[in-house]
């Protein structure tokens, strides 16, 4: 959960999201030093008087200033593509849900069972309990498992959406009529966050996100209580 005047990532909650945030330090170092290094030449070349005719025309200079940059965008480019094939791989599925956007709330189907499916709508703030979330906290949150790898199929029943939990590192494209799919796996207890990324209406800024990962014996009672109730 972000918190005010946060600056940098939430804790990650996922594999995925802790080789993201792992990234994302090694490019801001990179960055970081390109940074420091052009504003040393800038205030250098400003402050100072001297001249070396070396350095204005000098072919060994060039060839440094050339193949340098390439070496840096290898070195950000090899971490970034290896992330990218594990956001994409998917191999055998614990559990799969389905994530319907509707205009403006989510719809959930746990196609391994054939009774569990919810509407999950936000809860108006003058139904809040203490210490829940305004704008952020739902009537039926998505129950997982924790450290079990969960398929989730999105898709949307009128416009554009999104389906994002930054904690999980997990966003993926609501599209009418196509079927997207991405994974996840909860690597502790918590309730995790999220809101739709897609810009998809009057109430875009109302339809939360919220997956609350338990360990699978508490799933298992979860998912009874459920089939029970429908």
């Amino acid at each position: 959960m972000a918190y005010p005047s946060q600056l940098g990532f939430q804790d990650a909650a996922s594999p995925v999201m802790e080789e993201l945030l792992h990234f994302h330090d090694h490019a801001l170092m990179i960055v970081f030093l390109i940074s420091t290094l052009v504003l040393y030449i800038i205030v250098a070349m400003v402050s100072t008087k001297l001249t070396n005719m070396y350095l204005l025309d000098s072919q060994e200079i060039e060839i440094i200033w050339t193949i340098l940059p390439a070496i840096i965008l290898i070195l950000i480019a090899l971490p970034s593509l290896r992330i990218l094939y594990l956001m994409d791989e998917i191999n055998n599925p614990h559990l799969t849900v389905k994530a319907i956007g509707h205009q403006w709330y989510w719809s959930y189907e746990y196609t391994d069972y054939q009774e569990i499916a919810f509407d999950s709508y936000m809860v108006p703030t003058q139904d809040l309990a203490p210490g829940q979330f305004r704008l952020l906290e739902v009537d039926h949150r998505m129950v997982v498992p924790t450290e079990a790898p969960v398929r989730v199929l999105v898709t949307a029943e009128d416009v554009l959406h999104s389906w994002a939990v930054p904690a999980l590192g997990v966003k993926m494209d609501a599209v009418p009529g196509r079927l997207n799919q991405t994974a996840f796996i909860a690597s502790r207890p918590g309730v995790f966050y999220g809101q739709c990324s897609e810009i998809c209406g009057a109430n875009h800024s109302f339809m939360p996100i919220v997956v609350e990962a338990v360990p699978l014996k508490y799933f298992q009672d979860w998912s009874t209580l459920m089939l029970e109730d429908a």
